[in-house]
Order: structure tokens, then C-alpha cells, then sequence
């Protein structure tokens, strides 16, 4: 049996510029950092040569054979689907699925699962992929396999973990620099951030579709909005690497504001309401997670503006999430031959003779 799990992620600042739309143009970069809440893949074998997934967040289990010659349209489990069509290897397997984060909230869910499936599969398949080749190969998948409007940001972050500055090349590589900072600082800014959900979940595919058109033929203010993003996410590093926390709360209200122009979209009513309260009542920036539309409100707080935030927000019917930080990315978390007899697991297994076992 194998059990892989994947992290989702809080991006503060430069989503969109991770689009091809626009990083094939100017360039883009992501700030973001991944949190312990997960997607989970449990793989088992069967010997009926059929593939059975079951999704607990979905609520649904399909049953496939022949998979080669089906199609992801249509179907509810089209991300698993998709990476065994693109994976082209005759297995016989079932997999359950379940997270600990609904869909459509904001929080990179989609690409979490698509890394952790495609991480499940070719470690039991025994041709493990590098973490650029795990990010890259789900991005293909959900960009050009299933035909979805997505940035590369997300793939990259499940894959690697952590919090780090992502940079989208206009050649198409991606490069990852993790920020290593002292660990106070750390502890403090991780202590800072707030993350409530607004009760809204939803598909930010079309969201993202209307940016890539609206930054391809340079219509509106997307592009301009987007430059502005870009150069805020350079100035957030910096505040980081310096140590200026309430600097770096600033900036993510500047990076909030610039980012709301690259779509009409991107917020709402509510959304700006609840944003407004929590300025009002000590916040020093914040932001919708995802694309927008809804979601997760991430918001910089300081302690003692906390419990009036938190306050505000629970009249609101807005309640916290809860989470530390992850720096370990997708992995394999058990591994084990013994459980149903499958003779593709067990590789991370040593065998020792007795002897040896006795001296240790």
C-alpha cells in the first residue's frame, strides 16, 4: 500500500503573472508559501486489470478499463483520468482520494491533487520524477491534457512545499528560490496571517481564461494592473529578507489593490466588506487566495489587533482556518509491502539480517 500526501498553498502576491498569457511576454513571479493541509492518494493493486478511483470530497467512484481509449470529458474524476491517459501505463489499481480542503476555495486545491496523484503513480510504478519534472508534467496535464486556463504557480508549490520566491521565465522554465528565514521571524509572521473562509467556493478557470485574453491582446487595464503586481512581489521579498513584517502587511494591501484592477472579477460586494472590516479593526493587508471570486480571505494582523479582528469577523458569520506553515512539499508518507502483499511497494524498505538488527 502507498499513501502520498501534497500541500496546498496561500500566495501573497504575483498570481496572474504566472499565466503563459503573460510570462512568455514580460516574465512573471509568484510569492507564496504552502500550508499542513493536505491531499491525500491511498494505492492499492487489483488484479482485474480495471483502475477504481473513489473521491470522499467529490463523493463519487468510478470504475475504468480500456483507459486509453476513454475520454476526460465528462467524467467527475477527470484529473486522475487525465494522469493516467498522459502516463500511457497499463496498471491495475484502485485509489481513494480525500482532502482536508473542499474544492474551488482558492488554496491551489486542483493542482495539489493532480501533483500527488501523478506523485502516487510513478512512484508505484518505480520511475520517480524530479520535483521540477512532478510540477511541470501536472501543469501540462491540467493546461494541455484537460485544456484548463491555469498558471503554473500551484503545480510548483505542491511539488516543492515551503515558502518561496517562483520565477516564470519567458521561455517557459520556472525557477525556485526558497526564502530562509531566521526562524523567529518566521514564527512571527506565520503568527501574523489569518485565514478565514467566506463561504464561497468556486471555479476559477473562467477567471483566469479572461485574464489570459484580456493580457494577450492587451485590452483594458489587465496588463498595466499586472506589471504593478510584478514589481510589488520583488518589493515583498525584499521586506521579508530585511525583516520589515509591517512593511511586508503594507505591500500586501498594495498588491491586493493592483491586483483587483486586473479583473472586475476578482472581488465582490462581500468580499470587499469583510476586507474593509478587518481594516477597520487593525489588518494591515490581505488578500483573496485564489483567482478570486471567493474563497479563503488571508489577512496580516498583528497580536494585538488579533482578537478584535477575529471578533469582527465571527459576527460576520466568517470563521477562522487554523494552520502552520510546510516546508516538505508532496511525498511518499507509507510505503509498505506488508499490508496487501504488493510486490511494487516496500521500496523504501531495508532489509536487515538479524545480526545487524541485534548490534543496532
Amino acid at each position: 500500500m502507498l499513501i502520498v500526501r501534497s500541500p496546498v498553498r496561500i500566495s501573497f502576491a504575483g498570481g496572474g503573472t504566472d499565466l503563459p498569457a503573460y510570462y512568455e511576454q514580460f516574465g512573471g513571479a509568484v510569492l507564496s508559501t504552502t500550508i499542513n493541509k493536505y491531499f491525500y492518494t491511498i494505492l492499492g493493486k487489483r488484479s482485474d486489470s480495471r483502475v477504481q478511483v473513489i473521491s470522499s470530497d467529490l463523493r463519487i467512484f468510478e470504475t475504468w478499463h480500456d483507459i486509453a481509449a476513454m475520454s476526460t470529458k465528462g467524467s467527475g474524476l477527470e484529473i486522475p483520468l487525465a494522469v493516467l491517459k498522459d502516463l500511457g501505463r497499463d496498471i491495475s489499481v484502485d485509489m481513494f482520494l480525500a482532502s482536508e480542503i473542499p474544492p474551488g476555495t482558492g488554496l491551489g486545491s486542483s493542482a495539489s491533487v493532480c501533483v500527488n496523484i501523478l506523485k502516487a503513480l510513478t512512484t508505484y510504478m518505480h520511475c520517480p520524477l524530479s520535483q521540477y519534472e512532478l510540477a511541470e508534467r501536472s501543469f501540462h496535464i491540467t493546461h494541455d491534457v484537460l485544456g484548463h486556463h491555469v498558471g503554473k504557480q500551484d503545480e510548483y508549490a505542491a511539488a516543492f512545499g515551503g515558502l518561496n520566491f517562483i520565477t516564470f521565465h519567458p521561455d517557459a522554465t520556472t525557477q525556485i528560490e526558497p526564502l530562509d528565514l531566521d526562524a523567529e521571524l518566521l514564527r512571527e509572521l506565520q503568527s501574523n496571517l489569518l485565514l478565514y473562509f467566506t463561504g464561497s467556493a468556486h471555479n476559477s478557470w473562467t477567471i483566469l481564461e479572461e485574464q489570459e485574453k484580456s493580457t494577450r491582446g492587451h485590452t483594458g487595464s489587465a496588463v498595466e494592473a499586472l506589471h504593478e503586481v510584478r514589481l510589488l512581489v520583488d518589493r515583498m521579498r525584499g521586506s521579508l529578507q530585511a525583516g520589515k513584517l509591517t512593511c511586508f502587511g503594507s505591500l500586501l494591501d498594495e498588491a491586493w489593490q493592483a491586483k483587483k484592477r486586473v479583473s472586475s472579477r476578482i472581488s465582490t460586494s462581500r468580499i470587499d466588506m469583510l476586507y474593509q472590516l478587518a481594516r477597520e479593526h487593525g489588518a494591515l493587508g490581505g488578500k483573496i487566495t485564489g483567482a478570486g471570486g471567493g474563497g479563503f480571505l488571508l489577512l496580516y494582523c498583528e497580536q494585538d489587533h488579533q482578537e478584535a479582528v477575529r471578533l469582527a469577523m465571527a459576527a460576520e458569520d466568517i470563521y477562522e482556518m487554523t494552520f502552520t506553515f510546510d516546508f516538505q512539499g508532496a511525498q511518499v508518507i507509507v510505503n509498505d509491502p506488508f499490508i496487501d502483499g504488493d510486490e511494487r511497494g516496500g521500496s523504501r524498505w531495508t532489509f536487515l539480517p538479524a545480526s545487524a538488527v541485534r548490534e543496532i
